[in-house]
């Protein structure tokens, strides 16, 4: 069984109206509505939303933090592993290598640790700081892609399969479109591309201004063109265009002639779902932990004792007690929002 705050007589970090909080230290690990004081694992808008008094964060994320939260929003950088003091609480940010400066967060009060992991994946991703698992008594994880069903090939396979496609649509005269969720995977995207392309890229106005965060903050990414600034006649037969997916069906399409349609999601591993959603093909490559990964973390955490959020939350906690370790589902609010929720 976990320890817990003595002082409090409650679980060191619990739910609230406004998210999840730890009293000992008074402050809230990425709350839903505005609080006095956040500490942020990740810029995704169901983890870093808008109002709150102060800010923490990671210092690799400060940049994607700022444009997501606004210019008066009063952010505090944070080191990986440095230790901050909340009043009698101890608490350090640890990479998750989700996106560009996410981060689990460890928080320690009379030698009781919690770890808040935000969503994290363990796959080589060299647009952020690789996975680093934390020990501790109890571990918040996310349930996003909690079935054994769930696995990643590599990511240098798939970036061959997407190479290959962009190469054949563009010896037929057709825009290659390639549908990834704005920030983290587009970027993640275009790192993992050969050097050696058939064409431009293009990207859409919502990938644009994320991925010169990412440039800014020293993250290596091939030259890019926003289609904003293409001229009315401009040709993309050959080029790969990068778009979210809420573009998909948009008259923002009508420009493409041709178009081949992509998706690239942890999602495309069910068959059908490519079908459903009316691509042309369907690339299986997530942010997210996937099954054995996930096991995995759990297991070198050492935890005590699981909560798990969004997702699947349930059927990871019914497994998990069947290998006979403690697990809940701890209710939130995270998965709620269409540029992070839904992106796997």
């Amino acid at each position: 069984m976990p320890r817990y705050n003595r002082i409090m007589s409650v679980p060191l970090i619990q739910p609230t109206r406004l998210g999840l909080y730890c009293a000992a230290g008074d402050f809230h690990i990425d709350p839903w509505r505005p609080v006095p004081r956040a500490l942020i694992t990740h810029a995704h808008a169901d983890h870093a939303r808008p109002g709150s008094g102060e800010y923490w964060g990671s210092h690799a994320g400060l940049g994607l933090m700022r444009r997501r939260l606004g210019p008066r929003a009063v952010l505090n950088g944070v080191h990986y592993r440095q230790a901050l003091r909340f009043g009698p609480v101890t608490v350090s940010f640890h990479p998750a290598g989700h996106i560009l400066g996410s981060a689990q967060i460890r928080v320690e009060h009379e030698g009781e640790v919690w770890v808040a992991s935000g969503d994290y994946k363990r796959d080589p991703d060299p647009t952020c700081a690789a996975f680093e698992p934390v020990r501790c008594d109890t571990f918040i994880t996310e349930a996003t892609f909690a079935l054994p069903v769930y696995r990643w090939p590599p990511v240098e396979t798939v970036a061959a399969d997407i190479h290959h496609w962009w190469r054949r649509n563009a010896a037929n005269g057709r825009t290659t479109v390639l549908f990834s969720y704005a920030l983290g995977k587009a970027q993640r995207l275009m790192a993992a591309l050969p050097t050696e392309r058939p064409g431009p890229i293009y990207l859409h106005g919502a990938v644009a201004p994320l991925t010169e965060d990412y440039r800014e903050a020293g993250i290596a990414l091939p030259d890019t063109h926003r289609v904003s600034e293409a001229p009315k006649d401009e040709d993309y037969a050959s080029a790969l265009v990068i778009a979210p997916p809420s573009a998909a069906g948009s008259t923002w399409m009508r420009r493409f002639r041709r178009p081949a349609l992509g998706f690239a999601s942890g999602w495309m591993r069910i068959r059908g779902n490519r079908r459903r959603r009316g691509y042309d093909r369907g690339f299986v490559i997530s942010d997210h932990v996937d099954w054995p990964g996930l096991l995995q973390t759990i297991e070198d955490t050492g935890a005590r004792e699981i909560l798990t959020t969004h997702g699947r939350a349930d059927e990871l906690v019914r497994y998990l007690g069947e290998q006979g370790l403690q697990a809940r589902p701890l209710a939130t609010l995270y998965g709620d929002d269409g540029d992070s929720g839904e992106d796997g």
